[in-house]
């Protein structure tokens, strides 16, 4: 019965660490999507910044130009149509990394709360099987004293 109550102990030494290594990799995961998160942030805005710096500056530019009734007016019209195709594809993409964030949220969530549901259940299992080996050693108890009463 010793042994039954080591081989307990240990499963239940196998499980923590199992636990413990889910966690461990589940937080290493945690913090290399916290910095690919930042990552692409910044990214996107240096992008927004270069953009709009890129805006200002070929729109002063084009005063220039309408002023000097510039040949290259068609040019500078097709480069600044190209800029306003590119803000616009920035902004959805800006949506969408906050539409992925809520999410990444909403799943870290119903990962802990899982997590902590098998840690309850866990805890549960230990509670059941001590309670289990304490009952089969009395009953053994209990058997070994008739056997010995008997004789």
């Amino acid at each position: 019965m010793v042994s039954l109550g080591r081989l307990s102990m240990e499963e239940n030494e196998g499980d923590q660490e199992v636990s413990r290594f889910a966690i461990s990799a589940f937080q290493a995961k945690e913090e290399e999507i916290e910095r690919k998160k930042i990552e692409v942030k910044e990214k996107v805005e240096l992008q927004l910044g270069r953009a709009e710096e890129e805006t200002r500056r070929l729109t002063h530019l084009w005063e220039e130009l309408e002023v000097l009734g510039d040949p290259m007016r068609k040019e500078v019209a097709t480069v600044r149509k190209k800029i306003d195709t590119a803000n616009r594809e920035l902004k959805p993409l800006g949506l969408s990394c906050q539409k992925k964030e809520k999410e990444y949220k909403e799943a870290l969530e119903a990962f802990n709360e899982k997590n902590k549901e098998k840690a309850q259940l866990v805890s549960t299992l230990m509670e059941l099987l001590t309670e289990s080996e304490r009952l089969r050693m009395m009953k053994l108890e209990e058997i070994s004293k008739n056997i010995e009463s008997s004789h």
